[in-house]
């Protein structure tokens, strides 16, 4: 009859009464050991598909999310994201970076207590049309790439200048298709900057 390993993990040890088996014994080691080590899928759903019944402490990398996921015990949670370098948008016409001597406009996506969260940086110069701001306040040229687009609309605020306007910050709507949009300008309130340091939403 098998016994287990010593530090009480379940993995099944072959005692020297049992009948040779080759396979069992190689089976029963490699799928006690494989379920406690950090598995591979190309993603979510894959994984999903293959662990029907995942235990509590399994790890799971996801290829196509490019996460370590970890099970609780109820549901899958993330441990860890994939490269968070900084990326720097196209931006759209009439806008430009370093507003207020703030830096490149950049964002990244990150793990932030177990939840993807996208982060920004830098400054932002605003133009204007009278008191309309340039393309409809959309500041890309571009929508963000799929994996730092929020499930719902997140509405953030950004402090901005003070010169020629009655506002000290303004909104900022990171949409569901991409698109980022500076919302709240118009008589009275144009100011020429508007800063994304410490801008942060969850996806």
């Amino acid at each position: 009859m098998p016994t287990h390993d010593d530090y009480d993990q379940g993995v099944d040890i072959a005692a020297l009464t049992d009948a040779p088996n080759a396979e069992t014994l190689a089976k029963s080691l490699a799928n006690a050991i494989v379920q406690r080590s950090a598995m591979r899928f190309t993603s979510a759903s894959h994984r999903n598909a293959v662990l029907t019944a995942p235990a509590f402490g399994m790890l799971a990398a996801l290829a196509s999310e490019k996460l370590l996921t970890l099970y609780d015990g109820s549901a899958w949670v993330v441990v860890a994201a994939g490269t968070s370098a900084w990326t720097t948008p196209a931006l759209a016409s009439g806008f430009s970076h370093n507003g207020n001597s703030n830096g490149t406009v950049q964002y990244r996506v990150v793990n932030l207590f177990g939840e993807r969260t996208v982060m920004w940086r830098g400054g932002l110069n605003l133009t204007y049309s009278g008191n309309a701001i340039a393309n409809g306040g959309y500041i890309l040229t571009s929508a963000l790439p799929p994996e730092a687009r929020p499930t719902t609309l997140r509405t953030v605020s950004g402090a901005c200048s003070a010169a020629d306007s009655t506002a000290l910050a303004l909104k900022i709507d990171a949409e569901t298709g991409g698109g980022v949009r500076i919302v709240g300008t118009g008589s009275g309130v144009t100011p020429p900057w508007l800063s994304f340091n410490n801008v942060m939403y969850s996806l």
